[in-house]
């Protein structure tokens, strides 16, 4: 009897936990249905490339040198297409330059006879890990090639020392880039041409979303700070707020990702060839600028603003219009990148903006009082601080803008050659690598 309740207790809490990760799966899954076509794309296609070995055809012609195929697909195949086009052509050319190197070094040792030829070798090998270690410091290249210059290391190595030993160092070399082209070329064409994840569409997704969560985020304080809410309502948007700004404020390393991978992927949609991505970048550094003073505006909403009635009714529904305006003029700005349209020029909503902005700096000049009350002041200094932050976040668009050729809604229609030269100036006067 214990040994069938012992048994039965295994079973439970066997299907329980099986339970778990059920719905944990199912969850993973319904968050982004794109990872169950990710998952089925690379199953796909490392069961076509292993056809080199059910075949004996094929297998003939490459023999063992078909792992390598394999191995090219498992470590090259990623989620985006510019992720996987960036390993693919990093694995291929590094490997290229290498055999190339390393064949050569092979020639050199092999002069002087073949009592110094493995020392030679060994020299050879030290001096390019050493310095290929030390470029892979290099930002640009940590950033781009680093994966490129760990696989330059490993196939000089291998090629090098392989060398030594066997005759048939040409037939290797020649059979390593042979796979490894296969692999990486199979699984470029899978990720582009089956159900392709962009990486450029998710960086320009992901900017526009973090500008409009800003713009949430003031129209909301605009209520809450006109408003006086209950304290479980203004704890339940402070958790709200709390998600909102921390996930803009964590962007940054996503944005930088998706910025490279982007580098990587040829023109595609509304995405032309040599699309400005690095300015998406500029964007998302001022869109957190604004989330940092964002993060210091909840902390006033969190604490209890006392006041005179006198200077409530003078100041309180002008910050909540500052606070409105802003918001407004950001979730516009929002739709326009989303859209892909250029701003209004002059834009209402930034005009309106500065028009709330020079009347609170007006009051504040004129009203000494106000500045007795100093979280008020504190909310009336980090909202001028904020509407700057808009301006810039709204002049970093027009930059996007015209160098991303944005469809115009502008009656006057600011295209054609114009944009042209107006980007042009952005490029030589401002940010040489805007454009590019």
């Amino acid at each position: 009897m214990e040994f069938e309740s012992e048994n039965q207790e295994k079973k439970n809490f066997f299907t329980l936990e099986m339970g778990k990760i059920t719905r944990h799966v199912e969850k993973i899954a319904q968050e982004d249905p794109r990872r169950v076509i990710h998952s089925l794309k690379f199953g796909f296609t490392l069961t076509l490339v292993s056809l080199l070995y059910y075949l004996k055809p094929l297998y003939k012609t490459f023999n063992i040198s078909a792992m390598w195929v394999i191995i090219t697909v498992v470590v090259v195949f990623e989620f985006s297409v510019g992720a996987t086009i960036g390993k693919g052509l990093n694995r291929g050319l590094a490997t290229l330059v290498a055999c190339a190197l390393a064949l050569g070094a092979l020639h050199l040792a092999s002069i002087p006879g073949k009592t110094v030829e493995p020392i030679l070798i060994g020299i050879f090998i030290f001096i390019q890990a050493v310095a290929s270690t030390f470029i892979r410091f290099l930002p640009k290249v940590k950033a781009s090639y680093d994966y490129g210059m760990l696989i330059f290391i490993l196939t000089f190595s291998l090629v090098s020392i392989s060398g030594i030993r066997t005759n048939e160092i040409f037939k290797l070399a020649h059979m390593r880039l042979l796979t490894i082209f296969i692999g990486a070329s199979t699984s470029m064409i899978v990720s582009i041409l089956v159900c392709p994840v962009w990486a450029g569409e998710e960086l320009h997704k992901l900017v526009a979303q973090n500008i409009e969560k800003l713009g949430n985020f003031l129209e909301a304080f605009a209520d809450e700070f006109s408003n006086k809410s209950s304290s479980s309502a203004e704890s339940q948007n402070d958790r709200s707020f709390i998600s909102c700004l921390n996930s803009v404020l964590d962007s940054k390393n996503n944005e930088e990702t998706l910025a490279n991978f982007a580098s990587w992927e040829p023109g595609h949609g509304h995405f032309m060839y040599r699309h400005p991505w690095k300015q998406y970048l500029k964007i998302g550094n001022l869109t957190r600028q604004c989330a940092c003073r964002l993060e210091t505006l909840r902390g006033y909403l969190n604490s209890k603003i006392e006041a005179s009635e006198e200077i409530n009714g003078i100041i309180q529904s002008k910050l909540s219009e500052m606070s409105s305006e802003s918001g407004k003029a950001l979730k516009q700005l929002a739709r326009d990148i989303e859209t892909m349209t250029r701003p209004f020029s002059p834009n209402p909503r930034i005009e309106n903006l500065k028009i709330e902005l020079k009347n609170l700096k007006s009051l504040l000049k004129s009203n000494a009082n106000l500045l007795q009350a100093i979280p008020v002041a504190g909310v009336a200094s980090l909202l001028i601080d904020i509407a700057i932050c808009v301006e810039n976040i709204e002049e970093a668009i027009n930059q996007l803008a015209s160098c991303a050729k944005f469809k115009s809604l502008d009656p006057n229609g600011v295209e054609g050659e114009e944009s042209k030269k107006e980007c042009r100036s952005v490029i030589l006067v401002n940010e040489p690598t805007i454009c590019g």
